[in-house]
């Protein structure tokens, strides 16, 4: 039975000289796979639709446990301002790559909107590097390993904070603070507003570099210690962030 779903294609495999195998993040279905018959043809109307990061509507007819077939699709939008910008494209794969890695950690339909919903704001215009942050604080419950940001992480007290630190794990009070990097207080308050805030209704972003290099830094040295998580697009984009600083 043909099915309408939602989707972002993720990935592409070459399958055979014609045929392409494609891995399809889904809001119905989360991430399966779809063979795409015959669609890399020039002679195909879907050649052009079938290419990694694509948002659009797919109509398949659905598998469960087993590749489904391409039919057609519509699309939703284009993502022309980020396929105009070589660094806008990096933000793109990074937090793809993220997303899907979080959703096969937690198989939680939530991932998918919350994904879309941070590429259409870097769409818009909004700094993608905040966009990413926000989305990488807020996949962290879905990892088992959410922050607390109310309180000490050593002795539980909710006053005098004066720093967060990704390897202690959170907060720290100044009677538990030892040798850590200091971060202005903005970061912190910054860092709870990115936990709570609903993508949806935010229309624009005035972050200073400051705290956003900050929160970049906190949030890379969290996720290496207790995520586990590797992922080449981060190493990728962090190298392309060097080279426009220097």
């Amino acid at each position: 039975m043909l099915e309408k779903v939602t989707g972002l294609i993720v990935h592409t495999t070459n399958y055979g000289e014609t045929s392409q195998v494609i891995q399809l993040f889904t809001k119905e279905h989360g991430i399966i796979g779809v063979m795409g018959k015959g669609v890399k043809s020039l002679k195909s109307r879907l050649r052009s639709f079938v290419m990694p990061f694509t948002y659009g509507y797919f109509y398949i007819y659905y598998k469960e446990g087993k590749l489904s077939v391409l039919k057609d699709v519509d699309i939703i939008d284009t993502l022309a301002l980020i396929h105009q910008d070589i660094t806008l494209i990096a933000y793109l794969n990074y937090i793809t790559e993220l997303s899907v890695q979080v959703y096969k950690e937690s198989e939680s339909n939530a991932i998918f909107s919350m994904m879309i919903e941070g590429i259409q704001k870097i769409n818009e215009g909004l700094d993608p590097a905040v966009i990413a942050n926000i989305l990488e604080i807020k996949y962290l419950p879905f990892l088992g390993v959410g922050i607390n940001l109310d309180e000490c992480v050593e002795c539980g007290s909710k006053t005098n904070i004066v720093t967060i630190d990704g390897d202690k794990g959170g907060l720290l009070c100044k009677n538990c603070y030892y040798n850590e990097r200091i971060v202005k207080p903005k970061t912190i308050k910054l860092l709870r507003m990115y936990f709570y805030v609903d993508l949806k209704s935010i229309a624009k972003l005035d972050i200073k570099k400051e705290n956003t290099e900050e929160i970049n830094q906190f949030l890379m040295t969290y996720y290496s210690r207790y995520t586990g998580m590797y992922l080449q697009s981060k190493d990728f984009l962090k190298k392309m962030n060097q080279i426009e600083e220097k």
